[in-house]
């Protein structure tokens, strides 16, 4: 999104008086600059419940909890989510059956969502990231076996997904965030709970490249970013949930550092973002919604609640640091 479409989007009163020129009033400082309301959501889930299709939504840059959106095709767990700044995509999982469903909603409303299309291999507890235009999928679990292909769609049309390359190891319970230009994939099973991190240049096609390690073996993180920061928190690190975030800073190469922690220990969570705020999703029994301010370290703060308790949920945003 264009400067002016940010600004206009933070501040609709903002007096634009050429639009070709990009002359503009900058609205005044006594009213104070207000980010645009950014919409995290999270869909999908189970782990203690039977897998659901809710999906919630709520204003990332406020504290409050959620309200329901609407609901997926079908209902589905350990899926993977992404988005552009208009369209929240929904792909893969496991309902009555592995799934290679791919939906989509329109984020600025709320409803139903409709199908988009389907991935190469039906799979589930895989990784996502996103730039403005493109959604890319990777990794999950084929029914025993860990899964190294990573896929992407389009996100303005609607249609099949279409092989990207292949991450360094195939693995499930792997998480995704990404930079407008980078796309990073933390942890995973591989046969063992890794550290590994690839990484990915969206705007092509390709194999990942190792970008570094983790701060330790782990998988089943929920994952968000600025532009520039991705954070990795919660998850399954040696033999027990954790309640540890750590970052990376996504335009270089290099091993993980600690973040802060999470409020409570969780596994199976999802994360949604800002560009300044990283939200992080429940897990297991557990319905506590966290948040941190990406550019600094320190430990999350409790943001509120979902509508329904539950783990292995996907997230997305508009605002996250793909866009």
């Amino acid at each position: 999104m264009s400067l002016i479409g940010r600004l206009l989007k933070a501040n609709p009163s903002a007096q634009v008086s050429d639009m070709l020129t990009g002359y503009f009033v900058i609205p005044s400082a006594k009213a104070g600059f207000i980010y645009p309301a950014f919409r995290g959501l999270f869909g999908g889930g189970g782990g203690n419940i039977a897998p659901t299709n809710v999906i919630d939504y709520f204003n990332i840059e406020s504290t409050g909890n959620a309200t329901d959106f609407g609901d997926l095709t079908a209902v589905r767990e350990a899926l993977a989510g992404c988005a552009s700044s208009t369209r929240g995509l929904f792909g893969g999982g496991y309902g009555a059956s592995q799934s290679n469903v791919i939906d989509y909603v329109t984020i600025a409303t709320t409803g139903n969502a409709t199908s988009f299309g389907t991935l190469p291999s039906a799979r589930y507890f895989l990784g996502s990231c996103s730039s403005s235009t493109r959604g890319i999928f990777g990794g999950g679990n084929t029914i025993g076996s860990g899964f190294q292909n990573i896929d992407y769609v389009t996100i303005a049309t609607t249609g099949n997904a279409t092989s990207f390359g292949n991450l360094t190891q195939a693995g499930y319970y792997i998480s995704g965030c990404s930079s407008p230009t980078r796309g990073i994939f933390g942890g995973r099973d591989a046969g063992s709970i890794v550290d590994t991190i690839d990484y990915i240049t969206i705007a092509s096609t390709g194999n990942a490249t190792d970008f570094g390690d983790m701060t330790r073996a782990g998988q089943a993180y929920g994952s968000c970013s600025s532009s520039t920061r991705g954070l990795f928190g919660g998850g399954y690190l040696s033999g027990a949930d954790s309640n540890i975030i750590e970052y990376v800073t996504i335009a270089t190469t290099g091993n993980a550092t600690d973040f802060g922690d999470l409020t409570t220990s969780r596994v199976t969570i999802a994360g949604v973002s800002s560009p300044t705020r990283g939200v992080f999703s429940p897990g297991g029994a557990t319905n506590t919604v966290d948040y941190v301010t990406i550019a600094s370290t320190g430990n999350a703060i409790d943001f509120g609640d979902l509508t329904v308790a539950r783990g292995y949920l996907s997230g997305c945003s508009e605002g996250h640091g793909g866009i």
